[in-house]
């Protein structure tokens, strides 16, 4: 099997995309006849109903099921278990990897070359690009171009550090075909196992429903990005990352602009990705007080703009931190704060002091008992014993309809 080795000379300048059709390591770069282009996507009956695998081996038709898009930095650690969990793959269709080195300085390119003989044997194509400048370009730029020079309908999307269970992208490319506008993710296995078992918890066990309903909370996208999977038509209906570099939150900006297209959350519920954590992971780049400020502006742009009042659980620390987050409309529709401490229940107000009006704000707290709803909560899940959990329920609310979840 052909490799075919592409070139991104400059941070934030992204490869020419290769039109429907085209496979970048065929002679010629000979075209497919695709009638409908990535940047219109088409999501007809005909292109719905095709779901028969076919055999890996592309042969001269050159159609590509799915690309396994893999950014890479720095990662000869992780690279010899990444890239054998993408030969492993137990898919009967066609795979594509493509794979972008970010300016790496260690001998993360050597392996992935070791690695491409491996894989072109067993019918993997391989698509290989670099960033030769000095500076990486970062997470989104080296994703938009591993995207940019692949060609499968289909995109898998991979860390460098992470790997793959064997029927991964057999059953999240079932899984698409069933429900073409989701992004597709699937529950992870953590390691090292009691690294952020909060999140692990959460991120495994959350709802259908919850999926859609708890996107506003503090650990971000509700199918986290390494287990991501999508068509490439949804993918440039949507856009491409953030481009902007170390700091930016390029996943989660993607999956508010996907929910802001109309896009859904789909989970395969089995463990299809060992995710790992370490100090050099990229997401520890990203501060905390970015993810907050797009949070709020997104709880304000899909919610707090379409209610007329409501209330905010928690009127210590996180509580008040929103408040003072919110556009001076949003603040005037908080009605009260609730909580369950009797020493900021007694009180009896919480007052704005950093308010430009002369007459201070004087919200009132009340006991969660009594308050109104609809509510946003600011308490944090699994941390009290299910004491939260259980005052919650006592209210017989709805989720997504009486209340959202801002811990």
């Amino acid at each position: 099997m052909d490799v075919s080795e592409t070139v991104c000379q400059e941070a934030g300048k992204s490869p020419p995309l290769l039109p429907d059709g085209v496979c970048a390591n065929d002679p010629g770069l000979v075209k497919q006849d695709h009638s409908h282009s990535p940047s219109s996507p088409f999501f007809g009956d005909t292109e719905l109903q095709s779901v028969a695998p076919f055999n890996r081996k592309a042969g001269g038709k050159c159609r590509i099921q799915v690309s396994v898009i893999l950014p890479v930095y720095n990662a000869e650690s992780w690279l010899d278990e990444c890239l054998k969990s993408v030969l492993d793959q137990d898919f009967q269709g066609s795979i594509e990897l493509s794979v972008f080195n970010d300016a790496s300085t260690d001998n993360s390119i050597s392996i992935i070359k070791k690695w491409k003989v491996l894989l072109e044997e067993a019918d993997i194509r391989v698509v290989l690009g670099e960033n030769y400048s000095t500076h990486p370009g970062g997470v989104g730029f080296a994703k938009n171009c591993a995207i940019d020079q692949s060609s499968g309908e289909y995109l898998c999307f991979l860390d460098s550090d992470d790997v793959m269970m064997p029927q991964r992208i057999r059953l999240q490319w079932e899984a698409n075909i069933k429900y073409p506008r989701s992004i597709i993710g699937c529950q992870i296995k953590r390691e090292p196992a009691e690294a952020t078992e909060r999140y692990t918890r959460w991120i495994n066990n959350l709802t259908h429903d919850q999926l859609l309903t708890q996107v506003f909370t503090s650990h971000g996208p509700t199918v986290i990005m390494p287990t991501w999977f999508c068509s490439r038509e949804w993918f440039y209906l949507v856009g491409r990352f953030n481009e902007e570099g170390k700091g930016t939150p390029e996943d989660l900006l993607f999956f508010y602009e996907h929910l802001r297209k109309g896009g859904e959350v789909f989970r395969v519920d089995e463990c299809l990705l060992l995710y790992r954590y370490h100090a050099q992971a990229a997401t520890n780049t990203v501060l905390e007080e970015t993810i907050w400020t797009h949070r709020v502006l997104f709880l304000e742009e899909r919610i707090l703009s379409n209610w007329t009042s409501f209330t905010i659980w928690n009127a210590g620390k996180q509580g008040r931190k929103l408040f003072r987050s919110l556009s001076p409309a949003n603040q005037n529709k908080v009605t009260a704060f609730c909580d369950v401490d009797k020493n900021k229940i007694t009180k009896g107000f919480y007052i704005y002091e950093e308010s430009k009006e002369t007459s201070k704000p004087r919200i009132p707290i009340l006991h969660f008992k009594e308050a109104s709803p609809p509510l946003i909560i600011c308490v944090k899940l699994d941390l009290t014993d299910g004491q939260f959990e259980e005052n919650l329920s006592l209210l017989n609310l709805k989720e997504g309809v009486d209340y959202y979840h801002f811990n």
